[in-house]
């Protein structure tokens, strides 16, 4: 068996706490996009309000003339609603306003879209704050991907052979797959709640679950191993997306219900968001994704299983606990597509599943003896 290059292992934990620095950072600027965005659209409102008063006191006058010029720009923009006040002519509305008002934002007079609701990218707005923000996670996933590759490289195996490095794989997936989808979609909203989680799973990794480097055991020396836990991590990383999305849509719903009772639509930072149907259709097709390949890690671990053991099924803790999420994720398919269970149903099924994956990963490996018990390896 080859040795293990310490010298590339050391460069691979240096490595890994430095992306997580940039996760971090990443996470902060996030929250400071949310929170800045959030006061420019109050400044906004308060501006427009101002205006439409100054059009409503003095139509045919100087000040009324520019306001009511000031409001048609914004109503083309795509930033306010189309009502408009007295003396104004309806606007062209621009591509994506028609479909991206949210029925409870126009019940208090407009709103300001700043994400489509297929989350297409409207060109609207400016937030540098977040575009620093994205670029912080790029720089952090070229960081991760270079250590978790310099410890596969160093131990000559796949990064993924003990709890450590499935926790620091399954990080790097997530930030990988969320900048995937940026390429297409604007979920910049999602970036303070996807860095975050990227940044308590490298935590986990480090302070929960240190492992060092050495050889697979016995038992992990198989092919199957890149097959079988690397669709896993994949299908992990989308659970933790819709994971987010689903917690989002939950928030995103109570407060529309607020606007059409009349309410506030407080938080602020929630018109960053799409609306809580958009959310929950998105939700459900990513985890239709994530379902497949869990379903395909069902299979493939059974096959494994009786590779190493003789027996496809064993009724191991982690093989239970691994269908237990299976049937949890189908039911929330079935449910949705078959029974009507939308809305905020969906949204607990959609969290329910993530946190029986959670428990599998961290209580079941640790505190559960069986042929699975991979929390760490062997000098």
């Amino acid at each position: 068996m080859p040795s293990i290059n310490l010298q590339l292992a050391s460069y691979s934990d240096l490595f890994m706490l430095i992306a997580a620095l940039v996760y971090a950072a990443a996470f902060i600027v996030f929250a400071i996009d949310l929170s800045t965005s959030s006061r420019a659209i109050r400044t906004l409102e308060a501006e427009l309000a101002a205006e439409e008063s100054a059009a409503g006191a003095g139509t045919g006058t100087e000040a009324g003339t520019v306001a009511e010029a000031r409001r048609e720009q914004l109503v083309e923009a795509g930033v306010v609603g189309s009502e408009h006040p007295r003396g104004t002519t309806p606007a062209p509305a621009s591509r994506g306003t028609g479909t991206s008002r949210r029925a409870g934002d126009q019940a208090t007079g407009g709103g300001v879209d700043l994400v489509d609701e297929d989350m297409a990218y409207l060109g609207i707005t400016r937030r540098p704050a977040a575009n620093v923000a994205v670029a912080l996670m790029v720089i952090g996933v070229l960081l991760h991907a270079f250590a978790v590759i310099a410890r596969g490289v160093a131990a000559h195996r796949v990064p993924w052979g003990n709890m450590y490095e499935f926790c620091t794989t399954g990080a790097l997936l997530v930030a990988a797959v969320y900048l995937l989808f940026l390429i297409r979609k604007d979920i910049r909203f999602l970036g303070t709640f996807v860095s975050g989680l990227v940044v308590i799973m490298m935590a986990a990794a480090t302070m929960g679950f240190p492992t060092p480097i050495a050889h697979l055991q016995p038992a992990l020396q198989s092919p199957w191993i890149v097959i079988h836990v690397s669709i896993a991590v994949l299908a992990s990383a989308l659970f933790t997306l819709t994971f987010a999305m689903s917690v989002l849509q939950l928030v995103q719903h109570r407060r529309e219900a607020r606007i059409r009772a009349g309410g506030d639509g407080r938080p602020a930072f929630m018109r960053l968001v799409p609306s809580a149907l958009s959310l929950e259709n998105w939700s459900y097709r990513i985890n239709a994704v994530g379902f497949v390949m869990w379903t395909f890690t069902l299979i493939a671990g059974a096959i494994w299983a009786e590779a190493a053991w003789g027996r496809y099924w064993g009724w191991d803790t982690k093989e239970v606990w691994t269908f237990v999420i299976w049937v949890v994720y189908a039911g929330y398919l079935h449910a949705r597509a078959t029974r009507g269970w939308t809305g905020d149903r969906a949204a607990w099924l959609s969290i329910i599943g993530f946190a029986c994956l959670v428990f599998n990963f961290t209580i079941v490996n640790t505190y559960f003896p069986g042929l699975h018990s991979y929390a760490g390896i062997p000098e």
